[in-house]
């Protein structure tokens, strides 16, 4: 039912259609002015919407997901209008549209919208130039929070990587000052007992056992547990106090019953108990040392690793090597490849190429990130490199179920995503694409089938920096 004359001089009075002569106006007479409470959800974020709709009174909320939190994109008020962006792309909707005020509402159908844009044509010229810039805001502010979000994810997976060595080196820290207090106390004692050739064959003793702890075979848990249990009863015939604390630390460092039994048969007896504890003590300093250093190791790799990442003091443009990036950027997504088999299949002896790496390493983050997610983060992933006539090309390959055929050719549409709502801003691959091609003179590519999705990035070899 078309609208009545004096509806059709309110929607006359919003800036869109004030310019419309009278001969125009049979372009919006299709549509229909509605009253909506507030509160009123019109359409949720990626679902379709079958109206264009200009707000006469009251308002119109614009919120997106992103990261499971509700964004406001906007407020559309009196004169302005929404919608029109989803017939032109064809698209669902980028946000959920709720009333925040009660509202009187023009809607026009699709069919009537496209017949309204080929009709009147500064209507059309409007809407064209209005969403052109909706689009670029939009595009704009959703670029910032993929990097932000892609940021968090980097700083929470370097926090978790972090974690485990620096609570390593805490405990190793702990049971150092612990040992060393041991140790003492019972050289104290023993200096009252032992004569000093008995210290001697102690002295020699101790250093032998530190030499045998840095070649010590690596045993599997049962066979470990078994000579554990075995000296844990020989210290206990001996007097040690604590026999299956001890008994580990002399398995570590390959040190048998026959062993100890030589060792004590130049003591006194009295000894016995104390000498076997010092020389355990000595022992676990050393393997907490060890603890300690391979701790301290791990975490100055992660803080290699993220500085490489970010080309940290680095200048932008440099000549690199393509595999540090790959390889810093699968360390900062350590945390997600937990349950994922990474192949690697590089050509080492690929020249270095000029490149902006910071902007590089955010390519392989998409691509790799998307790769984890394909196969669940329980699967099997390759990344490849190689030279294809003047080409470096970087090879990214999931083996997952494959992205749909009906998909593919959408992948590079800005704000497509195939996650869930809120779980993506679709403009991984577009951000990935422009920094490729606008950046690098290079290509993305993809191929796709069941059981496997191949990504190709080309990065040409000589290209002007100019």
């Amino acid at each position: 039912m078309m609208i009545d004359q004096t509806t059709l001089q309110l929607v006359r009075t919003t800036p869109l259609f004030a310019a419309l002569t009278d001969d125009q106006i049979e372009c919006i007479k299709p549509g229909e002015v509605i009253d909506v409470p507030a509160g009123t959800v019109l359409i949720r974020e990626g679902e379709r919407y079958p109206f264009f709709l200009v707000v006469l009174e009251g308002e119109i909320r614009l919120s997106r997901t992103y990261d499971r939190q509700s964004v406001l994109m906007g407020v559309i008020q009196h004169g302005k209008y929404t919608g029109e962006v989803t017939f032109l792309l064809d698209i669902p909707w980028m946000a959920t549209a709720r009333v925040g005020k009660a509202a009187k509402l023009f809607r026009l159908g699709e069919e009537d919208f496209w017949r309204m844009l080929s009709t009147c044509h500064s209507v059309a010229r409007e809407i064209f130039r209005f969403a052109a810039t909706k689009m670029r805001n939009m595009e704009g502010y959703s670029q910032q929070r993929e990097k932000l979000a892609s940021l968090g994810t980097m700083a929470a997976g370097l926090a978790h990587e972090l974690n485990n060595p620096a609570a390593a080196a805490r405990r190793a820290a702990a049971h150092l000052r612990e040992t060393t207090d041991k140790a003492q106390l019972l050289l104290c004692q023993l200096s009252k007992i032992l004569t000093h050739d008995q210290w001697r064959q102690v002295a020699f003793a101790a250093t032998e056992a530190t030499e045998r702890l840095a070649r010590a075979p690596t045993l599997d848990h049962i066979e470990r547990s078994d000579r554990a249990d075995k000296i844990a009863t020989w210290l206990q015939s001996r007097g040690v106090a604590t026999p299956w604390d001890l008994a580990p630390t002399f398995v570590s460092a390959d040190v048998d019953i026959a062993w100890l039994e030589g060792l004590a048969q130049k003591l006194p007896a009295e000894s016995h108990a104390d000498v076997l504890g010092w020389v355990e003590s000595r022992l676990n300093l050393n393997l907490l040392l060890t603890q300690v250093e391979q701790s301290t190791g791990r975490i100055s790799e992660l803080v290699k690793a993220m500085k490489s990442y970010s080309h940290m003091g680095q200048p932008s443009l440099q000549e690199l090597d393509i595999h540090e990036g790959i390889e810093s950027t699968l360390t900062m997504l350590g945390h997600k490849l937990k349950n994922v088999t990474v192949n690697r299949a590089f050509d080492r002896s690929l020249p270095r190429v000029m490149a902006y790496g910071s902007e590089l390493n955010q390519v392989w983050t998409n691509l790799i990130d998307n790769a984890i997610d394909a196969v669940d983060g329980k699967g099997k992933i390759c990344i490849g490199t190689f030279r294809e006539d003047d080409q470096i090309v970087v090879e990214v390959v999931d083996y997952g179920s494959g992205i749909p055929a009906d998909v593919q050719s959408h992948l590079f549409e800005p704000f497509f995503t195939t996650k869930a709502v809120g779980a993506g801003t679709g403009l991984g691959l577009i951000i990935s694409n422009r920094i490729v091609a606008d950046r690098h003179g290079g290509e993305i590519e993809f191929e796709s089938k069941p059981g496997e999705t191949r990504f190709k990035v080309r990065l040409p070899l000589h290209r002007s920096t100019s």
